[in-house]
């Protein structure tokens, strides 16, 4: 077989409609649009959504909820497991963190989470810390304090 030689399987391609090609092809005349209106025109149609100059559903709903994105923070999240790689002693910082390549950005801080257990004390200078976290931080021994 060579490259020349390849073709589609039987009946797996179709010739495209050729609209307004004559009377007996069955799309002369209208080319398959009807009889006027909007839709028979060039460039007719209408976007989505729209009904007809009725007022549309998406404008009758009301709207809810509310956005703080210009003032939202967003933390680059640390869990209780991850700092299982440090020493016991350690003074766990965002650099320190970002440099073990446990975090990848810092974003507007970093937070600290509970998942995990840990039994070295550890001291932790982070932006935020949950309670629960700073709880099993305590009960290894180590200290928590919050940036």
């Amino acid at each position: 077989m060579q490259l020349h030689e390849l073709k589609p399987a039987a009946g797996s391609r179709q010739k495209p409609w050729r609209k307004g090609q004559g009377i007996g092809s069955g799309n002369g005349k209208t080319a398959g649009k009807g009889h006027k209106g909007q839709n028979a025109r060039s460039g007719g149609g209408v976007r989505p959504g729209f009904e007809g100059g009725q007022q549309p559903l998406q404008r009758r709903i009301p709207k809810r909820g509310f956005s703080n994105y210009p003032f939202k923070k967003e933390y680059a999240v640390v869990n209780i497991q991850d700092l299982a790689v440090f020493d016991a002693g350690t003074v766990v910082t965002p650099e320190l963190l970002l440099e073990c390549k446990i975090i990848k950005k810092i974003k507007d801080g970093v937070k600290l989470l509970a998942n995990g257990e840990i039994d070295k004390a550890l001291t932790v200078k982070l932006h935020g810390v949950s309670e629960a976290a700073a709880e099993k931080i305590k009960a290894a021994g180590g200290q928590v304090e919050v940036m």
